[in-house]
């Protein structure tokens, strides 16, 4: 009963906000689940397809609004998509304390995203070769990483595409574009291994599109993105910190 109504009520809070900054919020869930006493492996397949229900929403806005650059996407989204799965398969095989260790590594790297990271723009500059090795690049390390640890990698793309000279926004719309698709071929992968319980992921799923829908338009109107982007911040090296000393 404790796992589904605070996983809930965290999943519906969670998702629409961080939906709109086209990240998912995959690296909140994993941890929580996993302290609410979800299995690694199961929490990892469960974060992925919620990463992907409650960023279909903000995808779909983005693509309407012409905020997607497909040039720069697609080698980033193929690239995720194909080595995701091969991310999930070794997350059985990966002792769990490995793997907590990775996790502890990748939300101290998202909180630092959160609470330094500025998008800039830039004068487009690179080439089709150039965009498409950086962007298939960034978008395997993304995928395979997403896959294995239940993270959308969304944190790892953003960065990559704005280096590359996209707008800030259209790099935010493009990034939601990959996360989406390689957060669903990661949670195949899991799927497949069968690592997944119906019933909760189906209940968290529910939550997560509702909150993608509701969520994000209450939270908008009481918080700024930089007011969000520290108080998430600091969430994450909170849960880091709890995760290393639990590992010590």
């Amino acid at each position: 009963m404790v796992l589904y109504t605070v996983g809930g009520a965290a999943v519906f809070l969670f998702s629409g906000v961080m939906a709109m900054a086209g990240l998912g919020a995959a690296f909140l869930f994993v941890p929580l689940f996993y302290y609410l006493g979800v299995p690694l492996a199961q929490a990892s397949s469960t974060a992925l397809l919620l990463n992907a229900v409650s960023l279909s929403a903000a995808t779909v806005a983005y693509w309407r609004g012409r905020l997607i650059d497909w040039r720069a996407g697609v080698p980033v989204l193929l690239a995720a998509v194909i080595l995701a799965p091969f991310g999930a398969r070794l997350t059985a095989s990966v002792d769990r304390r490995v793997l907590l260790a990775l996790f502890v590594c990748f939300l101290v790297f998202a909180g630092a995203m959160m609470l330094f990271y500025r998008a800039r723009t830039a004068r487009r500059v690179a080439s089709r070769a150039t965009e498409a090795g950086v962007g298939a690049g960034v978008g395997g390390v993304a995928g395979f990483l997403g896959g294995l640890l239940g993270v959308g990698g969304g944190n790892v793309i953003l960065p990559g595409l704005t280096w590359l000279g996209l707008e800030p926004k259209i790099a935010a719309g493009t990034t939601a574009l990959a996360v989406f698709f390689s957060s669903l071929s990661g949670f195949a992968g899991h799927a497949a291994l069968g690592g997944v319980d119906p019933r909760f992921t189906l209940t968290m799923a529910v939550l997560a599109a509702a909150g993608s829908l509701v969520g994000s338009h209450v939270m908008q109107t009481r918080l700024t993105g930089p007011q969000l982007k520290r108080i998430v911040g600091v969430l994450l090296w909170v849960i880091a910190a709890k995760m290393a000393l639990d590992l010590l």
